[in-house]
């Protein structure tokens, strides 16, 4: 974990928590970069094939009915993301949370989760495969009864502008990430409440 940039009140490391997504690249398919072991401490680039980006992008690939509708959508695109990718890095060991793997390669901690997903959704708006929903920057949970600071991707559904956490660091790789309103989720929500 980074220790040595800026620091909140409490002397947790904020740096990784506030880090831009597109620090690492603008993804396209040809190039996008994804992180991992901890804290985005390896970034590597990637690129999918044409059949990979179709299998990713199949749930989106009919427009869904409702916004409900492409959140569910959404998460088995993330999920089918997580299952290519993690072939191609080794991430497809990764367990969720950050104990059940800890210190094994291709670990993936909160940081690099949520600027893995940030990447494959903003792959999935630029291909125009987000009709009721826009990707925003990351965002962080702290508090004193929720635990650590925790971070994920946000989606905004663009008609009532609610926000949703899409949070793929609660299960093993290549399982629909946990997606709530924001609100639920900053206060600590997970698929276990």
């Amino acid at each position: 974990m980074v220790l040595t940039l800026a620091f909140l009140p409490s002397g947790l490391p904020a740096a990784p928590y506030f880090m831009p997504v597109d620090r690492f690249s603008e993804p396209t398919l040809e190039h996008y970069t994804v992180c991992y072991d901890h804290s985005c401490t390896t970034v590597v680039s990637d690129s999918l094939t044409r059949e990979e980006w179709d299998t990713a992008s199949q749930p989106l690939q009919h427009p869904a009915a409702t916004a409900a509708d492409e959140r569910l959508a959404i998460a088995r695109s993330i999920a089918a993301f997580e299952d290519i990718v993690g072939r191609h890095t080794g991430t497809y060991r990764d367990k969720g949370g950050n104990l059940s793997g800890f210190g094994q390669p291709g670990q993936l901690d909160c940081i690099d989760e949520s600027t893995n997903t940030t990447t494959y959704l903003r792959l999935l708006e630029r291909a125009g495969l987000l009709r009721w929903h826009r990707v925003l920057e990351r965002s962080t949970r702290f508090g004193l009864f929720i635990g650590m600071p925790h971070t994920t991707a946000v989606i905004e559904e663009t008609a009532s502008g609610e926000r949703y956490a899409v949070d793929s660091w609660f299960l093993d790789n290549g399982q629909p990430p946990y997606i709530a309103k924001l609100e639920a989720w900053k206060a600590g929500g997970g698929p276990e409440k």
